[in-house]
């Protein structure tokens, strides 16, 4: 069943499945609820299923200030509490990994699934800062020869170009919440999450390398790490049948007690 629910002020496209205790499911950057809809398959079988269109990503509309993760949990907290849900368990791949941190670290949860999950601070190369410097040196400087919009738009179009494939694909506001939450640390708040944690990586994911995962590992207390060899960060699609097999023993393991 599929449903728009308003939050936070925004149109939200939410697919529910399947039946049991509730799961709140959150895509990566720059995919929808579509991306995800394997892992919805996997855990509707235990499950009743959430998966959602974060703002500014598939059927949901995008917000119309620069969003941190911050707000993004807000939204999945005011999503819990008008749908009545208690205690949900959440998975969040990537982006939605950062989402599920923040909430479960300050919310009841019933338990999480982190698969390639961003939240820790990436470490940066002298050639980034380079880059860094130098779009606000060329800001500063067409900004005096061009005025305040003019200039943001000429250094935009310097930054699609010279960024990510997920940045050059994104509106001008999805650009700016993208510059904003990929540089939130959240390493502070995993020793905060008490709910059971699982990890599912990839071991040649880049986007967020597997280290970052053993140092979740390290710092949620009641926490398991599984890697898989030769699968980047999209471990689900590129291993579905082990992923499966993983995340059907974890949801089931709670169900048995």
């Amino acid at each position: 069943m599929e449903k728009t629910i308003e939050l936070q002020g925004l149109q939200v496209k939410v697919e529910v499945t399947g039946q049991g205790k509730p799961l709140i499911l959150m895509h990566g950057w720059g995919c929808n609820h579509t991306t995800v809809r394997s892992i919805a398959a996997t855990a509707a079988l235990t499950n009743t299923v959430y998966n959602i269109d974060f703002p500014g990503f598939g059927d949901s509309q995008e917000p119309s200030s620069v969003w941190g993760v911050e707000d993004y949990t807000r939204l999945v907290e005011e999503l819990v509490a008008k749908e009545g849900l208690e205690n949900p368990a959440l998975i969040g791949h990537s982006f939605g990994g950062r989402v599920a941190i923040l909430y479960a670290s300050r919310n009841k949860t019933d338990r999480v699934v982190l698969v390639d999950a961003a939240g820790i601070k990436p470490r940066r190369s002298l050639k980034y800062y380079v880059k860094v410097y130098s779009f606000k040196a060329g800001k500063r400087f067409w900004q005096l020869v061009l005025g305040e919009e003019k200039a943001e738009k000429r250094v935009d179009a310097m930054r699609a170009r010279a960024g990510s494939s997920d940045y050059a694909g994104a509106s001008r506001m999805m650009r700016a919440i993208l510059s904003k939450v990929v540089n939130e640390d959240l390493t502070d708040r995993l020793a905060l999450i008490k709910a059971p944690t699982l990890l599912v990586w990839g071991e040649n994911d880049t986007a967020t390398p597997l280290r970052d995962a053993k140092l979740m590992n390290r710092l949620i207390p009641d926490s398991g790490l599984v890697s898989f060899p030769g699968c980047g960060h999209y471990s689900f699609l590129d291993n579905p049948v082990q992923f499966r097999a993983v995340l059907q023993s974890f949801l089931n393991s709670k169900s048995e007690q």
